[in-house]
């Protein structure tokens, strides 16, 4: 289907849903039950991160979905899938611990392809990018969490093209509270959870939040252990001047082994197999900002300076299988300042302008030593045993910076409508100084090349243009155009990959630095409302990927990247919410989507192919029961459809289920339930994968070989949480 027709379907649908819902058509009676917290938003619902302000949803031309904190505390993920799958379009896959792939309007990806925000703060600097950031968020204790989907580089900047992920810190009340949660489970399980409010005092108003966690692991060495703390100040200096102070800090240690694919016997009947025992990760992260907003009439002022401090020490399981495995010790520090002014005409058309820059300064550093693995062999498959440690293979210092002023505007013509427009300009940059010689380092057959000291530097402008109109008090439809990019990580531009001899590794480094920026273009349509008692929201849209990262060989035989990929992502993304009767409500969330291959001419052309590990179909369904005040359950049927496993559409040649070229998904069972044995005590626990069923976090190809990652088996949890 083409793009025109595609357009053509979504707007049939989406007029349609409104024609239904116009002034006039039957519409069926609010949920009395204040309890049932819905994560189907209403239209009067506020979100953030569509322009950094509090904006109504109903006047938004994207979408984005809400995660309050009462779905936060009821869900208690041990896992940010656990939570964020509650968003439609929005898949995250366990590697270990708290570890993940994302996929938000993309594959499962550990590309950097989204943004991970802490109230509007990317938790890592551009350019250092972990697709596992969220685990450096305390995310169980969130005040909330937003899910922009598609492209955000408009406001945010680099990365954000898949999504943003903005986790939103808790406020004290206003009175003094506190409580603790205490957790016990399956395999080792151990989490405590506390938390602080001072209430309103004079100096303003603390809030604390403490976690820790352990978990001796369900697979062979795959324990994990993390301490996390938040603090937050928020002081109103006078009626139109106020300061919020956040300051957060997490440890991390965990054996890596969970994401270690297995061939198909040793998967089904010896799913706690570790093949590759020795990983592990080891980080550290510190953030704190403070930011101070002043009224002025119709116009405000924000001013945020804020800090980062991340160290990752890495001996990552994907490098055994890569054929490159190494120690990567990591680290960065961000210096930046967010200044931004919003002013108001209220009595011309409501038009809002925002106007800002920000700014960041953010030296890093990459220490890397090869290692000489031991491995046997079982069913089949390379078992990596131990390792030496060998040569110093990359050393180097490495400073991102940015200046990026930005400028938002919307305006009412009509009272309806609501139109909105921005645009941004990144000047982005590294400053490289390699600390070994020059002419490539080695280790055993291995060769490493190694670029001269260096700058580099990147420009692009990101617009964007929506409209949202509201068809009746409960319906609104809008559509908008987005544009995207990101820029070459730091690893990515002088970190090549390695070769068999110093020449064609020197030419992997020449290479390397002349990557450019990956570019993003996204048309979306959508509608949100209330029919008959029904809370829905939908949008489809088309994303596409220009200039993307191509693998190739010069005649030399040396292997690199080109920006030359064309990708596309076409999709419909479906929010329902009903009571079904007094107390017990019906959510859903469903995606349906593919994503292929467009020009992508590289060392194997997959021109016309539908991407691996991209499923077409993602839902996530919760029957919420809430019988009393003092008691709730959720039953949760979580659906990830089937997916190709190389991008050449294939099947393999080798192993037990030889010629397979799917995997046929997953269907998982879950099920929540607290209850409050006084006003001062609750009862809760849960048990996830009811069924007990073998299933796959990951598949995967290697060697010609179907290999899977297997998910966590039925699994109990409980606890007990004290207030006061």
């Amino acid at each position: 289907m083409n793009s025109y027709k595609t357009i053509q379907l979504s707007s049939a649908l989406l007029l349609g849903t409104g024609f239904l819902s116009l002034p006039g058509a039957q519409q069926g009676p609010q949920s009395g039950n204040e309890n049932v917290a819905p994560n189907v938003q209403e239209l009067g619902e506020v979100v953030i991160t569509a322009t950094r302000e509090p904006e109504l949803l109903k006047e938004t031309p994207a979408s984005i979905g809400i995660i309050k904190a009462d779905a936060i505390r009821l869900t208690a993920p041990a896992h940010p899938q656990q939570i964020l799958s509650q968003v439609p379009g929005v898949a995250v896959s366990v590697t270990n611990g708290e570890g993940h792939q994302t996929a938000i309007r993309q594959p499962f990806t550990t590309s950097p392809l989204y943004l991970f925000l802490e109230d509007g703060i990317g938790v890592r600097p551009t350019g250092f990018f972990n697709h596992n950031a969220l685990y450096e968020i305390n995310i169980p204790m969130a005040g909330g969490i937003e899910v922009t989907r598609g492209p955000g580089s408009a406001l945010y900047g680099s990365d954000a093209i898949g999504g943003i992920v903005n986790v939103l810190t808790r406020a004290s009340g206003p009175l003094p509270e506190g409580s603790i949660s205490s957790e016990v489970g399956s395999f080792g399980w151990l989490r405590e959870l506390g938390s602080i409010s001072s209430g309103e005092t004079r100096f303003g108003a603390f809030h604390g939040d403490v976690n820790i966690t352990h978990t001796d692991g369900w697979r062979e060495r795959t324990g994990y252990d993390r301490q996390s703390g938040n603090f937050r100040w928020d002081w109103r200096l006078d009626e139109d001047t106020k300061l919020k102070t956040i300051v957060g800090y997490t440890n991390i240690d965990q054996e890596t082994g969970a994401n270690s694919a297995l061939p198909w016997d040793l998967y089904r009947n010896a799913p706690k197999t570790n093949l590759i025992a020795p990983a592990y990760r080891k980080v550290q992260a510190l953030r704190a900002s403070s930011e101070f907003e002043r009224k002025f009439g119709d116009g405000a002022l924000s001013l945020t300076p804020y800090f980062r401090d991340n160290a990752m020490d890495l001996n990552g399981s994907y490098n055994f299988t890569a054929g490159d495995p190494r120690i990567e010790e990591t680290s960065s520090q961000s210096y930046g300042f967010l200044a931004k002014w919003r002013q108001d005409f209220p009595d011309f058309k409501r038009t809002r302008l925002i106007f800002g820059v920000d700014l960041e300064n953010s030296p890093g550093k990459r220490n890397e030593y090869a290692l000489n693995p031991t491995t046997s062999v079982i069913g089949g498959a390379t078992n990596y045993t131990g390792y030496t440690v060998g040569n110093h293979i990359y050393d180097y210092d490495v400073t991102f910076k940015s200046v990026s002023p930005y400028l938002h505007t919307e305006i009412s013509p009509l009272e309806k409508l609501r139109i909105t427009a921005g645009v941004r300009y990144d000047s982005l940059g590294y400053d490289f100084q390699n600390n070994l010689p020059s002419g490539g380092s080695s280790n055993t057959t291995k060769r490493y090349g190694q670029s001269d000291s260096t700058s580099l530097n990147f420009q692009r402008l990101s617009p964007k243009i929506g409209a949202t109109y509201q068809l009746n008090k409960d319906t609104s439809v809008y559509l908008s155009y987005n544009e995207g990019f990101r820029v070459p990580s730091e690893s990515q531009l002088f970190r090549a990959t390695s070769a068999t001899s110093n020449a064609i590794a020197q030419t992997n480094a020449a290479n390397a630095l002349r990557l450019k920026p990956i570019k993003a273009q996204q048309f979306e349509v959508g509608t949100r409302g209330k029919l008959l008692g029904l809370e829905y929201s939908i949008a489809a849209y088309e994303l596409i990927k220009h200039d993307d990262l191509v693998s190739r060989k010069d005649p030399s035989g040396a292997s690199y990247s080109e920006n030359a990929g064309k990708t596309e992502s076409r999709g419909i993304e479906v929010s329902l919410g009903r009571e079904v009767v007094k107390s017990l409500k019906l959510e859903t969330a469903l995606s349906f989507a593919k994503h292929e291959y467009i020009d992508w001419n590289g060392t194997t052309n997959y021109s016309g192919k539908e991407m691996a590990a991209a499923p077409r179909f993602i839902g996530n369904t919760r029957l919420i029961w809430t019988p009393m005040d003092k008691a709730s359950a959720q039953l949760e049927w979580v659906r990830i459809g089937s997916y190709l496993l190389q991008d050449s559409n294939a099947g393999t040649t080798l192993g037990t289920d030889k010629g397979v070229a799917k995997y046929a998904g997953y269907d998982l069972f879950n099920f929540r339930a607290s209850y409050e044995l006084c006003r001062n005590a609750t009862v809760f626990g849960r048990v996830m994968n009811l069924a007990d069923r073998r299933y796959a976090d990951s598949a995967s190809v290697s060697s010609n070989m179907a290999m899977y990652a297997p998910g966590l088996p039925r699994t109990f949890y409980a606890g007990l949480e004290l207030k006061w």
